[in-house]
């Protein structure tokens, strides 16, 4: 084949330090378009980025030659800084690891309206909540001490 054609795209989730719900409305679109411009910056596509108060989803594609760690490492590395430099918040952070999912192209839709609808989902489920339900559809065995 003279080409190479890919479908590469993930569902990222990461929460704050110690899930402190640091990322507040008045700013929270702002934070979500920085990440989207840092993903293309680092030559992916952001395709849906949405959270709320202590945790962030983001619908992603990438390439083949991106390494999905040092993708994670650089976006939360710039988004922290630009909460200390720009909203003036030097104790915010990332907590230190992140869940990731492929998603299928029948998917993408679906993963993209929920990523919108973080709001509503919040409501119901706490982030704790949500993150063993989608480790557990994705077949993902964790331990319970990490998700505190």
């Amino acid at each position: 084949m003279p080409s190479t054609y890919l479908s590469l795209h993930y569902h990222l989730v990461f929460g704050t330090k110690n899930r402190g719900p640091f990322i507040v409305p008045q700013w929270r679109s702002r934070l979500h378009e920085y990440m989207g411009g840092t993903i293309v910056g680092l030559g992916g596509i952001p395709q849906g980025i949405g959270g709320v108060a202590d945790h962030v989803h983001l619908l992603v594609g990438l390439k083949a030659t991106h390494c999905l760690a040092d993708v994670l490492r650089e976006l939360k590395k710039a988004s922290s800084t630009w909460v200390h430099d720009q909203i003036g918040n030097s104790l915010f952070a990332w907590q230190e690891g992140y869940a990731a999912f492929t998603v299928g192209a029948a998917a993408r839709q679906a993963v993209q309206s929920y990523i919108t609808n973080q709001e509503a989902h919040r409501r119901t489920h706490s982030f704790r909540e949500e993150l063993v339900a989608m480790l557990e559809r994705a077949g993902i065995k964790c331990d319970a001490k990490y998700l505190e």
